[in-house]
């Protein structure tokens, strides 16, 4: 099962990131890992992200981390809301600081970078108010695949 790649830290590493990320913004994000990937990793990061019905969120501010471990694979997808504001190119950049530290094995701490590198644009696009509520689960999800 994808759920024994990481240790009980590891997770919790992964899951305080996105505590942390989601603080100050009401934007949402979510981590995804499955072992393998057969189809573009982009496209699966779509299903995915609508299995997790990340597409329900008020402002269209999800992020998705989809890692396919066994197969090297993952992707970030943003929703409308958050795509329409970050920079042409805000999540290849995300990737290719985490793609590094995916390399020399460091998966948690690479999602944790990332996320909270996420964190910081949906805090500059959807700063949080007084009323936002935690739309999705901080935790990691994981797939059978």
């Amino acid at each position: 099962m994808a759920k024994e790649l990481f240790t009980d830290e590891q997770r919790k590493l992964i899951e305080d990131s996105i505590r942390e990320a989601e603080l100050a913004t009401s934007g949402e994000i979510q981590v995804h890992i499955e072992y393998t990937c057969k189809i573009d990793p982009l496209d699966r990061a779509a299903q995915v992200f609508k299995t997790l019905k990340m597409h329900r969120t008020k402002l269209r501010n999800g992020v998705l981390f989809y890692l396919a471990y066994e197969d090297h694979k993952f992707a970030i997808l943003g929703d409308a809301g958050i795509n329409s504001r970050v920079p042409k190119g805000y999540w290849d950049e995300i990737k290719d600081i985490m793609l590094p530290m995916f390399k020399n094995g460091d998966f948690a701490g690479g999602l944790s970078k990332g996320v909270l590198m996420a964190g910081q644009q949906l805090k500059a696009h959807f700063p949080y108010k007084d009323g936002d509520i935690n739309e999705l689960p901080d935790g990691i999800s994981f797939g059978s695949q």
